[in-house]
């Protein structure tokens, strides 16, 4: 279910610390009903990559297009050669002009152990913290340099489940084009079917022993 903005910016996470140039975009549930030691295992559904792979029809077909004009266009290659619409650089990743978030991370946050057993070589992301109830990660290419935020929620004693937030900060006008032209679809086809997939893994894996995240 697509939540509102406030769903996201009323609670205290710590990703409002350091994105405050950065546009909300989507706030959704997660049909990951589970307690409060579950959330690393929601983190680890992510990090696979399997949601988006395991999609269906038309979710499919434009997860698809996406990766292959990414690949024409060069606006995922971290060597992407400048255009008319680049920002200043050879690089499509982290730079001068576009640095990573990691560096505005409190001391508290920068200083966390990574999770084990965490590999995000699936998905064309980077970690940046991951709490008892929150989990962060960018992305940083010639369209946007965006954040996918994870939350763990709690509903009443015992009982939580997982919120998703994305927020974005366009790269030029290719970026604000591409974020105006792929509203329509991520709202009505590319979001309910990832969620609804989320759902069935989550379902289908079941509880399983994963790594525990540090604690702030």
């Amino acid at each position: 279910m697509r939540l509102p903005d406030t769903a996201h910016t009323s609670r205290p996470w710590r990703v409002h610390e350091f994105t405050p140039e950065f546009r909300l975009e989507d706030v959704w549930a997660l049909p990951t009903p589970g307690g409060p030691d579950d959330f690393p295992r929601l983190v680890r559904l992510i990090a696979s990559g399997n949601v988006p792979r395991d999609s269906k029809g038309a979710a499919r077909a434009l997860w698809v297009i996406r990766l292959k004009l990414g690949q024409i266009f060069g606006w995922d290659r971290p060597d992407a050669g400048p255009g008319p619409d680049a920002c200043p650089g050879p690089d499509a990743g982290p730079g001068s002009d576009r640095p990573s978030l990691r560096g505005r991370l409190p001391a508290n946050l920068r200083d966390l152990p990574g999770a084990p057993g965490l590999d995000f070589r699936a998905l064309p992301f980077t970690p940046l913290y991951l709490t008892a109830d929150e989990f962060a990660a960018e992305i940083i290419n010639r369209t946007v340099h965006g954040v996918l935020h994870l939350g763990w929620v709690r509903d009443g004693p015992g009982r939580y489940h997982g919120q998703l937030a994305v927020l974005v900060k366009p790269n030029g006008l290719l970026g604000t084009g591409y974020m105006a032209a792929i509203t329509p679809f991520r709202h009505l086809i590319v979001y309910p079917s990832m969620i609804r997939q989320i759902g069935q893994a989550w379902r289908a894996h079941g509880t399983r022993a994963d790594p525990a995240p540090a604690r702030t």
